[in-house]
């Protein structure tokens, strides 16, 4: 493992630790989010701060939670798998890159998208209970 690859690791693993299937390059992402039906959480991964400190800790606060939730968890890394981030945000073209984000889909379609600006300066619980709101809004309860 490079250098590299063991610094991000570990912020990988953070998420999949909490059930979501890391998709690595286009054609997992076409089998991801090519589902038509049911809900499906898109998690765009980053090294910065606000991924570290807000977003992830967030999105795993949200899951451990009981009520609603997404039927498929899935996550790409931004700056690292560049394909699958490319064609990861395709899927929510009407939305500006950001990372990290979060995006909500059902159905296929865009039901829901936290970007960036709304993850900085803002807490994990604050992160989780955004997402909580989508999940009771656009999921089924688990």
């Amino acid at each position: 493992m490079d250098l590299n690859a063991s610094f991000i690791q570990p912020m990988r693993d953070e998420l999949t630790k909490v059930g979501f299937t890391e998709l690595r390059n286009p054609d997992d992402v076409d089998t991801a989010l090519g589902q038509a039906s049911g809900t499906t959480l898109v998690f765009v991964n980053s090294v910065c701060g606000c991924a570290a400190g807000m977003a992830r800790p967030g999105a795993a606060l949200a899951l451990s939670r009981t009520g609603a939730r997404p039927d498929r968890l899935v996550t790409v890394f931004a700056g690292q798998d560049r394909e699958a981030t490319e064609r990861a945000r395709s899927y929510f073209s009407a939305m500006p890159p950001s990372s990290p984000s979060i995006a909500l889909l059902k159905d296929g379609a865009l039901v829901d998208f936290v970007p960036r600006h709304q993850i900085e300066g803002r807490g994990p619980e604050d992160v989780a209970a955004r997402l909580e709101r989508a999940f009771e809004e656009h999921c089924v309860p688990a």
